[in-house]
């Protein structure tokens, strides 16, 4: 005689349970600009800290840069070498930026670099043994609400066109496509 597995009291809410803990990991949610200091603990329950960046931070970031794999540089940013990794960061340094840190290691990493019409252009990078976990969103949502309180009102970044993932993403943070910029979108938002 066969016995029904899915039948028995015990089986069931453990399937409905991992039935809704893949659903929710689908659905779209809204990232709200959150400013700055704030603790999160992401999806693997490890103590995500969102922080504005210190100038202390600095060797920190061109570690994590320096680590990332070539798969996790897009549209030429991380710089590949060491020195031209704290070249860039010099630049992109000089606007609003916020990081993420796990047990005190540096892991995430955004920034809204000021361009020539006072405008904003956003840059978020999560290390590649982080991703997937919600750092990210809340990344973002931490790099907004300091934007805003620093007085940015106007921010955009550009996605490359075949990234569905992250334009879903920036999407969920309020930004909207403003139309092609060769082979990425540009996207923007008001804060």
């Amino acid at each position: 005689m066969k016995t029904n597995v899915f039948s028995s009291p015990s089986v069931v809410p453990g399937i409905i349970e991992r039935i809704q803990t893949v659903a929710s990991q689908f659905r779209s949610r809204q990232i709200t600009p959150a400013a700055p200091p704030f603790t999160h603990t992401d999806t693997e329950r490890r103590e995500i800290e969102v922080r504005r960046y210190q100038q202390s931070d600095f060797d920190d970031l061109v570690t994590m840069y320096d680590t990332f794999t070539s798969d996790q540089r897009t549209q030429g940013t991380p710089p590949l070498k060491t020195d031209d990794i704290r070249a860039w960061l010099s630049d992109i340094l000089d606007g609003v930026n916020a990081v993420a840190i796990c047990e005190n290691q540096l892991i995430g990493h955004v920034s809204f670099v000021p361009d020539e019409d006072d405008r904003h252009e956003l840059a978020i990078f999560v290390h590649q043994n982080y991703q997937q976990a919600g750092i990210g969103s809340r990344l973002l949502a931490g790099g907004l609400g300091l934007a805003k309180q620093q007085g940015v009102d106007y921010v955009w970044l550009s996605v490359e066109k075949s990234k569905r993932y992250q334009q879903r993403f920036y999407n969920c943070a309020g930004f909207t496509t403003d139309g092609p910029m060769g082979i990425a979108y540009r996207m923007s938002r008001t804060l």
